[in-house]
């Protein structure tokens, strides 16, 4: 694998400022790459992703481990929980770091138990609906759901996603209502929306795609500021009249609170040279993201504005209230 000079400066001058006893060992075995969410999601699709490039960095055994269930937060949680010393990480979205905390009792702190290591990518959002209900635009979606008061239901991989957020948000911008029906993950979210159990959803571009290119689910408008160059033909929100329903969704590695600073600053050294390889970055790029290198305090810093965006987004909207 070719590496830029940038990628390979990083890990050198990293190697060099940890010393040779952590640069040499770590990692100390395999490292494990937990999920939070299904196989075939968005967040798994990223992950197995990292897995490869940090099994090739590493020259280390890297596994995916899938621990799906309470809004990705079982995940998180198994991370939290581990022993800090870097052997295992956990690839979130935005749900169980920044929103879940405000939304839901967990048995973890994310500002203690979590730490950041480095963002992976921005990834919008995309609503899809089911292809017979006859809704072609966002316009379409309004007026079907305020004819059909009550009958429209979406769709979420748990109570405290971004699904759940962006729904709520838009039931309140567009002064409709829909009906929450959480599932364990997007893939059988898809199924329910294809056969028409369930009528819509907001699901990360990742997730979507493949039902989407096979039309199997209709996509009306996506979350990112501008469209997306695989769906020129999708408006944006804000294009159909809803800016306050804009929003993009955090791919990010974490490790376990407590873990060494050393331990910690190679593992984000090893995701910035990942992020450097031009084929690591394509496939990134194809799932409508953005790459955007940090290091460990940027990300840090980062990662605590989001935590405190959504906050301030569920306060503001009474969420908690709505979806109860």
């Amino acid at each position: 694998m070719q590496l830029g000079s940038r990628a390979l400066g990083a890990l050198a001058a990293m190697a060099l400022a940890l010393g040779p006893a952590v640069a040499q060992d770590f990692p100390e075995g395999p490292v494990t790459v937990v999920v939070g969410a299904n196989p075939g999601g968005g967040s798994d699709t990223i992950a197995r992703l990292v897995a490869q490039e940090f099994s090739k960095l590493l020259d280390e055994s890297v596994v995916v481990e899938n621990r799906p269930g309470a809004s990705n937060t079982i995940g998180a949680s198994a991370t939290a929980k581990a022993k800090p010393d870097g052997h295992t990480l956990f690839v979130a979205a935005s749900t169980p770091v920044s929103i879940a905390p405000h939304l839901l009792d967990l048995d973890y702190d994310t500002l203690e138990d979590l730490q950041p290591v480095g963002l992976i990518t921005l990834v919008p959002n995309v609503l899809v609906v089911n292809k017979d209900m006859g809704v072609d635009s966002v316009a379409d979606l309004v007026a079907y759901m305020k004819e059909n008061p009550g009958a429209v239901k979406y769709g979420s991989s748990g109570f405290g996603t971004t699904h759940v957020i962006l729904a709520e948000q838009f039931n309140m911008a567009a002064d409709v209502k829909s009906v929450h029906v959480p599932y364990p993950g997007a893939a059988p979210t898809q199924i329910d929306i294809i056969a028409g159990v369930i009528q819509m959803t907001f699901d990360t571009v990742p997730a979507a795609a493949a039902q989407i290119k096979a039309g199997n689910l209709k996509p009306i408008a996506v979350t990112s500021p501008e469209r997306l160059p695989d769906m020129p033909d999708v408006p944006t929100i804000r294009e159909a009249g809803y800016p306050d329903v804009e929003m993009q969704t955090m791919y990010a590695l974490y490790t376990t609170g407590g873990t060494p600073r050393p331990v910690v600053d190679k593992l984000n050294a090893t995701l910035a040279a990942a992020l450097e390889d031009p084929a690591f970055r394509q496939r990134i790029l194809e799932f409508g993201g953005t790459v955007q290198v940090m290091g460990t305090e940027e990300f840090e810093a980062f990662s605590r504005e989001e935590y405190d965006r959504y906050g301030e987004v569920i306060r503001k909207a009474n969420l908690k209230a709505a979806m109860n």
